[in-house]
């Protein structure tokens, strides 16, 4: 059977947002759902935020808003607001990405538009959500890492407090679970009639990515006879996530010839396979450690001997051997030379610069038989203005112009 289109091709989503939280709707846009991006007059400022830019454009607006179509209404004007309306009741999906309440301050919340439209599913996404003591406070993305517990404070040269370097995950998981959420409402409304309202605050989501750390400080406040360390380690509590595999062995970083790679035989069958593949069975032998989860944890002398072994080879080749003998071996990467790994390039080939404005990323789904379309560029303000008016509304040139001179459409 060959498929008719992409997948969220019959979803419509009408999206008010302002800066990063509009990611949420970037993942349904590459799955090929419709996005009206509504913005005011003066635009979004993602435009000008953050760095690099780009041709006088920021990279954050071009992956952001790719796959996007926008159009300018004034809300402050009554014909602004009933036009938004009027897009709303064949839209399946209201997006507010800002701080909750904005829509509903323009008589545009959740109860006006289930009157237009009673099976709309409104999605609200901000920084901490519409609840709790920090609802109201204003807030940028590492806010949510560092509230989470993700990020630390370094310590200068100078003495000085300074943001390390460090992967975002708050501004990033958010929408992706805001996403789902959406589509969760989507498929209800399509078989119940019913709307859904939701929220999603991007600091609860990066607690949530993080939840194995948490969850076991918390697991650890019971007594020792309840919850323990794992076998291997003697049933020792150890520190969670990463911290506790600091002075791992058999799971841990060794130099190359040219750069690291990272060591991850935990489980004795891939221990054996390594010993066996360089020629080494008697290091198996000497330290055959437990069957699972075991890192060999302050064995320095078997991390001297693999320090050595690992330094006899390039990081290519000791990623081939780790495909040949079946055994965990991961090149480390930088977010400046991933896109030269030849993995990078098979599974995640850039969205081009000549079609995007930059060289993008693209979504990491993938379909089985068919290709996704490619994003459209990212819009200019109100780029889509008269089409959508005349698409969706079916608004003719008269229409159109009665809007503008009302101010409506700035």
């Amino acid at each position: 059977m060959t498929p008719t289109g992409p997948p969220l091709e019959s979803v419509r989503v009408l999206e008010a947002s302002l800066l990063g939280p509009a990611a949420i709707t970037t993942h349904l846009a590459d799955l090929g759902a419709e996005v009206i991006k509504v913005e005011p007059p003066s635009g979004d400022y993602i435009r000008r935020m953050t760095w690099p830019i780009v041709e006088g454009v920021s990279l954050m607006h071009l992956h952001i808003n790719r796959g996007k179509r926008s159009i300018v209404l004034d809300l402050r004007t009554e014909e602004g607001r009933t036009t938004f309306l009027e897009l709303a009741r064949s839209s399946d999906v209201v997006v507010e990405a800002m701080r909750p309440g904005a829509l509903e301050r323009r008589g545009l919340g959740f109860d006006a538009l289930v009157e237009v439209n009673p099976k709309i599913v409104f999605a609200t996404i901000s920084g901490y959500g519409m609840t709790g003591p920090y609802a109201t406070m204003p807030s940028h993305g590492i806010a949510y890492d560092v509230w989470a517990g993700l990020v630390q404070p370094d310590t200068t040269e100078d003495g000085f407090c300074a943001i390390p370097e460090h992967p975002s995950v708050g501004i990033h998981a958010g929408p992706l679970y805001g996403a789902l959420g959406i589509l969760a409402g989507v498929t209800r409304a399509r078989a119940t009639g019913e709307p859904t309202r939701l929220e999603i605050a991007q600091s609860d989501a990066a607690a949530a990515m993080d939840w194995l750390r948490s969850e076991t400080w918390r697991a650890y406040e019971r007594p020792e006879d309840e919850v323990t360390g794992n076998a291997a380690d003697d049933f020792e509590r150890r520190a969670p996530g990463t911290a506790g595999m600091r002075d791992g062995v058999r799971y841990q970083f060794y130099a190359t010839t040219d750069g690291h790679i990272l060591f991850m035989a935990s489980e004795r069958e891939f221990w054996e396979n390594f010993c066996v593949g360089i020629g080494r069975r008697e290091l198996f032998e000497a330290h055959p450690g437990s069957q699972y989860a075991d890192h060999a944890r302050g064995d320095n002398e078997l991390r001297a001997e693999l320090a050595g072994i690992f330094a006899s080879r390039s990081t290519d080749e000791w990623v081939a051997f780790g495909n040949e003998h079946n055994t965990p071996i991961a090149p480390v990467n930088t977010p400046r030379t991933l896109a030269d790994d030849p993995q990078f390039r098979e599974r995640l080939p850039w969205l081009p610069a000549e079609n995007h404005g930059a060289d993008l990323v693209p979504t990491p789904i993938k379909l089985a038989h068919e290709q996704l379309p490619p994003p459209s560029h990212a819009p200019t303000v109100g780029q889509h203005t008269d089409d959508v008016l005349a698409d969706v509304l079916g608004y003719d040139d008269e229409h159109i112009a009665r809007l503008r001179d009302a101010g409506a459409l700035g």
